[in-house]
Formats: C-alpha cells, structure tokens, sequence
C-alpha cells in the first residue's frame, strides 16, 4: 500500500498488455488482434451536427408564411324563369346546363313514360290515360320554363354521375350529418334555389338574390328545417361535388360576371365585392364620352344613369345601340311553302306537338306528303331568330338532314319536336 509519509515515489502496477498507438486511418478495428493480452479497440464516427436548412423557418413561424388559396362563389342570377337551371349550375358550381340541354332531357321522360303507357292493356295509345297525357303536354317541363325534380336528378345523374335524393328519404340522414354533406337543392312551387358548401362555408346561392349569403353551420340544420317548414322540398347531394374554384382555368367553366371573390364576401364589402367581370374588363368605372368617330359611348358597367337623368344624345345612343341588338325577324323559308292547317278528321292529317326555342308548346296538324322542310317554315313562322335546330326522337335527334323527306317517311307523325337557337 502507498503511504503518504513514504520518501518513496510512488510505484504504480505494470499493466498487463502493450499499449499501442491508434491510428483509425491505418487499418480497420477487425484486424486488430484479439488475444488475452490485446483488445480490439472500436471508434465510432464523430457524431456530424446536425443543422436546421437555411431555407426552413421554425415550425411556429410556417403558418405565417404559409399561401392561402383563393375561393370563388359561383352565383347565378335570375333570366326569366329559369330558376332550375341556375339552381344546378350554382350546385356545380358552373355553367354546366343549359336551357336547351333541360329541354331536351325533359323530352327524353316524357318519350319514355308515353312509351310505358302506349304498352298497357287497356287500349294502348287508344286509352283514356295515354290520350289524355297527350292532350296535357309536358309532365316535365312548363310553358314557363320550369322544370321537374326528375329533369334535374336525371342532368346531374348522366353529366356527374350524382344522386339528389330527397332529405327526408329513409336511410339519407343516417349516413352523415347535414354540416357533411356538399349540398342541397330546394323547391317550393316553381322556385328552385341551391345551398353549397365552398371552402367549408355554406353559402345561399338563391339566383334571386344580389350576391352568396354565408349560413353558418350552426345555423344550416334550423335553416333546413325552417325551409320544409315553409313548404319546401329538400333535396342532398351527400358527396363528390365538383371540386370549388381556385384558379382562373376554373373560372372560364363559368360566365364570369357570376363569378364572387370570398374574401370579399367575407369581408363585408357588399356591392363592391370583386367579381370576375371586374377583374378582365379594364373600362369598369369609365364614363361615357365620344369616340374618334364622334359618337356618344355607354359607359362602363356600374355607371349606368337611369333614363330621367340621361341627356337627349344618351337616349337616342341608348335606343340606337338597343335596336342594333334585336334580332331580326326570320322569314319563312322560300323553298317550302306552310299550306294551311288540315281540318280536325281530314284524311291523312298527322298531329305534331313542338316544344319551340322560346320555351313555348304548340300543337298542329299537317299531311302525312308534306315534306320535313315544311315543320322548318312552321316553327320559323313562330320565332324571332333565323338558326333553328330541331329534334325528334328517343334520344332526340338532328332531323335537318331530313328536309326533304316526308313526313310520313322520317316517322315523325305524332311525335314531340324540340326546337333550340344554335
């Protein structure tokens, strides 16, 4: 033992193996030797530090940086009573239907429920029900332009391959809450409206209203329910909505002056909200003034005077420009002469009922001989606009290249004819 009052210099034990220099760059530690008197000796490589990338900032900083998307509401507004095809379209969120297409789907039910009924046994197209069913025009669509239930499951059905099954129906509220579904249609009488869910917002998209209203979910199931209250029929899309609007590529999917910028909406700036019409029409706030020509111009949208206030040069611009803008009155055509409506019995006489461009019905009589082209002159005699497209059929076909056959030939005798402006 070593003792401090020892004169001695301490004697420390000889240790029982060799030291040895260690070089990591000489040879790798599995060559070393492994014998009781030597022990493989292993480093492992220094730890690198680690570094945060200069281009990160500190997690509770992203958010700050992070880009926003930016929504637009997809609005509609009210052209005559066409409320259930804006109600569509605002459920699409754009300007996926139109009148005409409405028309022709209408068509196609009604074709199929004569067609049901022309197979009964009780008289077939002779019996009360079916004659009576022609006698009432159209269970699908009104002189007015409105459409049914059927017509608007049927577009969104064959365009999206979506359902509209009523709120109400057994079995739709057990699936999901009301606040997880995309969105609604409404009817009460022959009003349709569209609530839709953007940017998990529900928004009143009623095309008789100014701009989107936001409904809270909060408030959207007192809503619903206020609504069958009041006698409405509700209808649900649950999910798989076309996705809202994020870029202008979207945008041109819709007419832009029904285009609405959220952040506007939710920022309260009403009427001076942003719409996409704004956006690409770089005269919006311009006056009127004159042209190089002389002549007076309309100002931009939004500037409009009303009739009292404009000078005499503003109105006569005003009617100038408007009469510019009516159609012109399009003449029967020459090559095939309208003969008078055949009498009620005459032999050989065909009834033809028409659904005409404006969205009026009408019903006449012509011979089995007249020629297609002569339904062309009858329906040009109705309308005020030249290119008319008419179809016949299930599914409804382009009957102009037919002109020159009879009727009797293109098997149009008792059909329903769809006319549209092309």
């Amino acid at each position: 033992s070593l003792s401090s009052s020892s004169s001695r210099p301490p004697v420390f034990p000889r240790l029982s193996f060799p030291l040895r220099p260690f070089a990591p760059s000489l040879r790798p530690a599995s060559s070393f030797p492994t014998s009781s008197r030597e022990i493989p000796i292993r480093l492992s490589p220094r730890p690198r530090r680690r570094t945060r990338p200069p281009f990160l900032l500190p997690t509770h900083d992203r958010s700050k940086h992070k880009m926003s998307k930016q929504y637009w509401i997809y609005h509609e507004r009210q052209d005559a009573l066409l409320c259930g095809q804006h109600a569509l379209n605002n459920l699409v969120q754009q300007n996926a239907f139109s009148a005409g297409t409405l028309a022709d789907i209408a068509g196609q039910l009604d074709q199929m429920e004569l067609n049901y009924m022309a197979q009964n046994d009780e008289g077939g197209t002779s019996s009360k029900d079916y004659l009576k069913r022609i006698a009432e025009g159209s269970g699908n669509v009104d002189e007015s332009g409105n459409f049914s239930i059927e017509v608007l499951r049927s577009a969104l059905l064959s365009r999206f391959d979506l359902e509209l099954p009523n709120i109400q129906q057994k079995g739709v509220g057990d699936k999901v809450e009301i606040t997880e579904m995309e969105g609604f249609i409404c009817n009460r009488s022959s009003h349709w409206f569209a609530i839709r869910k953007v940017n998990d917002r529900f928004y009143n998209l009623n095309s008789t209203i100014d701009r989107p209203e936001v409904i809270s979910h909060f408030k959207l199931a007192a809503e619903m329910e206020a609504l069958q209250n009041e006698g409405y029929s509700v209808f649900c899309v649950l999910d798989s909505l076309p996705p809202p609007c994020t870029s202008e590529a979207m945008m041109d999917m819709g007419l832009p002056q029904y285009w609405w910028k959220e952040q506007d909406l939710m920022s309260g700036k009403g009427s001076d909200a942003t719409t996409r019409a704004d956006q690409i029409d770089p005269w919006k706030g311009a006056g009127s003034g004159r042209r190089l020509d002389g002549k007076l111009s309309a100002g931009g949208r939004g500037n409009e005077k009303p009739v009292s206030s404009m000078s005499e040069e503003e109105m006569l611009a005003m009617a100038l420009a408007a009469s510019l803008e009516q159609p012109e009155s399009a003449p029967s055509d020459s090559a095939f002469e309208l003969a008078e409506e055949p009498a009620e019995g005459t032999t050989g006489a065909v009834r033809i009922q028409f659904r005409l461009p404006d969205g009026t019905r009408a019903v006449r009589r012509f011979s089995r001989s007249d020629r297609v082209g002569v339904i062309y002159a009858y329906v040009a005699s109705k309308c005020s606009r030249q290119t008319i497209e008419l179809r016949a059929g299930f599914p409804p076909k382009d009957i102009g290249s037919k002109k020159e056959a009879t009727i009797e030939d293109a098997e149009l005798a008792g059909e329903m004819i769809h006319g549209r402006y092309v």
